[in-house]
């Protein structure tokens, strides 16, 4: 033993774990599991840089503690490998996606394994390879074959459903279904054709063909999800973005509102990212009210979750996209209503519902008829109605919501008031105020009106108590290439699945990788991308799936990744359950995790999984931030001026490669080797060095922050990494990444390495029994460890490491009693030096075979006191004392002290104050 040479010993354990298969994970049922995951990363071309390790970081350190407590610990890694940025490489390029997939993928495994996480990479999955997505598929093909019961709330084979209607019609059926399908007796099923058998099960069908209002991006040549729109453009390229109607595949997640809604009750995530879940679920109590045009057979559905206050409604407003608005407009508004709905319907949900400062609108020139009151009142069209929610219109009561109210005052039109209280300035909720001004539920109390009007709804035939919604069907189309193909070919324009036996439809090769010169989707391209049956050949559909079809299962597949006969064992995913610890960015708190959910609770109904919730516990962490560095040039010229001089010249800070500096001191034979500009640079130094500005940004390419751990890792090793971004800080916090202090760490781990070997540079280890000192400090350490592992807290078990390793070495401390149990506390952190001491231990095989320490509260009890002897309340002596002594023994060893005795002049105190464990008082 010597020097620590960490690319030796690192580069060894690597090859190490992956020869020996150290963290295969199987079946065990006599011991108890522990499933931990990563939100698997997309690879893209640019790699890791160091704020992506950071979760990855954590979940390791919490397997391997884990697993030296003795669970059989399953810890997988794989790859989300379909998405639009290898499509658009592709287009750019011409490049095939897998290739750049290929590539990337390879780029990422090699630098996540130089980290030394403990994954089990035999159960690697990618989503891109046919054998991973012909269980996407499959699980297509069961939610097509699906209807969601209501009585017994879960899904049922549509099957069961056609038996039904074949007995009894579609009266009694009680299911999640489009809210235009109509009733139908036994004898009307029997007698319908089959086209139109087909038609009325897609309104059942838990995954349907239906025209929806999308995100329409005709440069990327695809249909976006709200949450890659900002402003009107898309978030990826900076695209116009326009709201229009196409026929799109949609999954019925609605039909698990409320089980998703209840399933956040027994989950352990942080309270934002559930709140998040509940409002975008948004369940609301209210009712469907049916307001009749004025001099027209058209009606306005209009779902209020106040029905009590509609003597109050001054005016209706529907939603831009609304077809019943562009209807409505009468031909002296035509040209005023219909410019402001182009403009408006093209503006997102997400901000039209972030912008209230925003007021705008335009009169359709029609009136409704409130079927209370027989009032006529003013149909408009504003933009803060959402088609998405309700029915895309809303019955406006000023008096009583704000956005309705400014609304109003706006275009000066009337605000009633219906509950009694004060309104002043603005709109008064009147959550639970008495009803005033309003017919025959004048006087009733919310609850008391509320029932009373649906009541009256119901009895006339015009509306109907009913829960909403806020959530829509998740679209389940993208008019792309770079996806998984959809299980569906075409007959008579009505879809149908293939056989299952066809399983996977391979993606085909096309010519290229953009929608056709007439707009259909890029497998348009491919040839004969036509199915064939025994009565022909059909078309295939020539949309994919979206970008998180494959990542709404990928962790059940991980317990089965080689299955050919079935998406995964269920004794395996019986045995693995739920993840126990799910690790990633709060950026996924709805898509991603309400996507997941659905599908789980799905399967779960299918009999196929055990668990009906993917995720047990979930940690988001927070972002490592880039640390941007600044050098100060002299305008007009290429002289650089140092950090602390620059305000004596005329400059301006230009961003530089943060991978030239260090602590904040720029290396200048880099720096004009950085780029052909700068080769002929000149410096203005301070004390000889030129020191660089600094500010927390965005990690960049463009503000050239981007920390490449592999730079880390051969400057500082593995280990350093490993602990350093834990030492950063909480971990769900935003934190810089400064390496300021990364010497701190590597000093740490060469204190350490110290430890085990004598002055000569030799490993030596004593088998004498450790001193009480030696004891106190590893124990204290254990039980930190344990606390901090219970809770999360990374960085301050980093720190408990850093004093237990300088108290060690301060007591000259070589003991195995000591050493042994201090190598396994640290290897969760620094794995690699912990095998390597493990390993000069004399232990066969990995250390993470060991047992964690067991934490013993004796040591840390103290056996002796050093008492404070005060003399007329002055502090004169102090005295060590056995912690067992009476209050007797006390006093007659403080007496018997010199300093006492001193002060004390042979005389007798005249009274004596001894509290054991605390203070000794003499009064003289």
């Amino acid at each position: 033993m010597a020097e620590y040479t960490f690319k030796e010993i690192e580069k060894k354990w690597q090859a190490y774990w992956e020869k020996n298969q150290t963290f295969q994970a199987n079946v065990n049922p006599d011991k108890p599991k522990f499933y931990s995951l990563d939100m698997f990363p997309y690879p893209s071309g640019a790699g890791l840089h160091v704020g992506h390790p950071l979760g990855y970081i954590a979940s390791d350190i919490v397997s391997r503690f884990k697993k030296l407590k003795g669970f059989n610990v399953l810890h997988p890694m794989g790859y989300d490998s379909f998405g639009l940025p290898a499509e658009q490489y592709a287009i750019q390029t011409g490049q095939h996606p897998a290739i750049t997939t290929e590539q990337n993928i390879a780029r990422y495994t090699e630098q996540l394994k130089n980290i030394g996480f403990a994954f089990d990479w035999s159960k690697e999955v990618r989503t891109s390879n046919p054998d991973y997505y012909k269980w996407t598929q499959w699980i297509f093909m069961q939610l097509f074959n699906s209807y969601y019961d209501l009585d017994v709330d879960k899904a049922l084979s549509i099957d069961s459903l056609i038996e039904r209607f074949e007995k009894e019609g579609n009266a009694t059926v009680k299911a999640a279904c489009d809210e235009d399908t109509e009733k139908f007796s036994a004898a009307d099923w029997n007698a319908f054709s089959e086209k139109v058998k087909q038609e009325t099960l897609l309104k059942y069908r838990l995954t349907f063909l239906a025209e929806t209002t999308v995100n329409w991006c005709a440069a990327l040549g695809t249909v976006l999800s709200n949450d890659e729109v900002k402003e009107g453009f898309s978030e990826r390229g900076g695209h116009p973005v326009e709201r229009k109607k196409m026929m799109q595949w949609s999954m019925r997640i609605t039909a698990y509102a409320d089980r998703l809604l209840k399933g956040l009750d027994k989950l352990d995530w942080s309270e934002p990212i559930k709140e998040m879940q509940r409002n975008w679920i948004g369940k609301s109590i209210g009712a469907d009210v049916v307001f009749q045009v004025k001099d027209s057979e058209e009606t306005i559905k209009v779902f209020t979750t106040r029905v009590d206050t509609i003597y109050g409604v001054t005016y209706l407003a529907l939603a831009p996209e609304s077809e019943l608005a562009a209807a409505l407009i009468t031909e002296d508004q035509r040209e005023k209503a219909e410019a402001y709905i182009e403009v408006a319907k093209n503006r997102s949900e997400r901000e039209r519902m972030s912008d209230v400062k925003t007021i705008s609108g335009a009169f359709t020139g029609s009136y409704a008829i409130n079927p209370f009151n027989g009032e006529e009142i003013q149909v408009w069209v504003a933009d803060y109605v959402l088609a998405g929610y309700g029915t895309g219109a809303v019955m406006a009561v000023p008096a009583h919501d704000e956005r309705d109210y400014n609304f109003a005052k706006h275009f000066n039109l009337e605000i009633r008031q219906v509950i009694e209280g004060s309104m002043e300035e603005g709109s008064f909720p009147g959550k639970g105020g008495l009803i005033i001004n309003s017919g025959f539920i004048s006087n009733l109390y919310m609850k008391d009106a509320m029932a009373k009007a649906i009541e009256f709804l119901e009895e006339k035939g015009i509306g109907k108590g009913k829960i909403q919604y806020r959530m829509r069907d998740a679209i389940f189309t993208r008019q792309r290439y770079w996806g998984e193909p959809l299980p569906v070919y075409f007959k008579e324009g009505l879809p149908y699945l293939v056989e299952e036996k066809d399983l996977p439809l391979v993606l085909p090769e096309v010519d290229k990788y953009l929608p056709t010169e007439d707009g259909e989707p890029p497998l348009a391209r491919a040839k004969d991308w036509n199915y064939k049956t025994p009565e022909g050949e059909f078309p295939l559909e020539r949309s994919t799936m979206p970008g998180w079809a494959g990542s709404s299962w990928y962790f059940f597949r991980y317990t089965d990744p080689k299955n050919e006969t079935e998406f995964a064992d269920k004794a395996k995913t019986d045995y693995w359950g739920s993840v126990d610890l799910y690790i990633g960015g709060s950026e996924h708190a709805t898509g991603h995790l309400l996507y997941s959910r659905f599908w789980t609770k799905f399967l779960y109904d299918l009999g196929v999984v055990g668990v009906d919730e993917p995720f047990q516990k979930m940690i988001n962490q927070g972002m490592i931030q880039g640390r941007s560095n600044f050098v100060y040039r002299v305008k007009g010229t290429n002289q650089f001026v140092s950090y602390g001089l620059k305000d004596q010249h005329d400059t301006f800070a230009m961003h530089v490669d943060v991978n030239i500096v260090y602590n904040d001191q720029l290396n200048l034979d880099k720096f004009k080797a950085w780029r052909p500009d700068l080769a002929e640079a000149e410096f203005i130094l301070e004390d000889g060095k030129y020191i660089c500005g600094s500010e927390v940004e965005k990690m960049s390419k463009s503000k050239y922050n981007v920390v490449n751990p592999d730079d880390i890792i051969e400057r500082y090793g593995a280990d350093t990494l490993r602990l350093y971004e834990m030492f950063l800080g909480p971990l769900e916090q935003f934190k810089p990444w400064n390496t300021n202090g990364i010497d701190g760490v590597y000093k740490f781990l060469r204190k350490l390495w110290n430890l085990y070997q004598n002055s000569s540079g030799e490993f030596q280890v004593s088998d004498a029994e450790p001193s009480k000192e030696e004891y106190k400090a590893l124990h204290k350490a254990i039980k930190k460890m344990e606390e901090d592992m219970a809770n999360f807290s990374f960085n301050t078990s980093v720190s408990s490491f850093m004093i237990c390793v300088n108290e060690l070495t301060a007591l000259k401390s070589n003991k195995r009693g000591i050493l042994e149990p201090l190598a396994i506390l640290v290897s969760p952190y620094a794995p690699h030096i912990a095998e390597e001491l493990w390993s000069f231990l004399g232990h066969e095989g990995s250390i993470t075979d060991a047992t964690f320490p067991l934490f013993e509260e004796r040591h840390l009890v103290e056996s002796a006191f050093e008492y404070p002897v005060m003399i007329n309340g002055k502090m004169r002596a102090k005295i060590n004392l056995d912690l067992s002594l009476s209050k007797e023994d006390i006093e007659k060893a403080a007496l018997a002290d010199e300093t006492v005795q001193k002060w004390l002049e042979g005389k007798a105190p005249k009274k004596m104050i001894v509290v054991p464990g605390k203070i000794v008082n003499v009064v003289i």
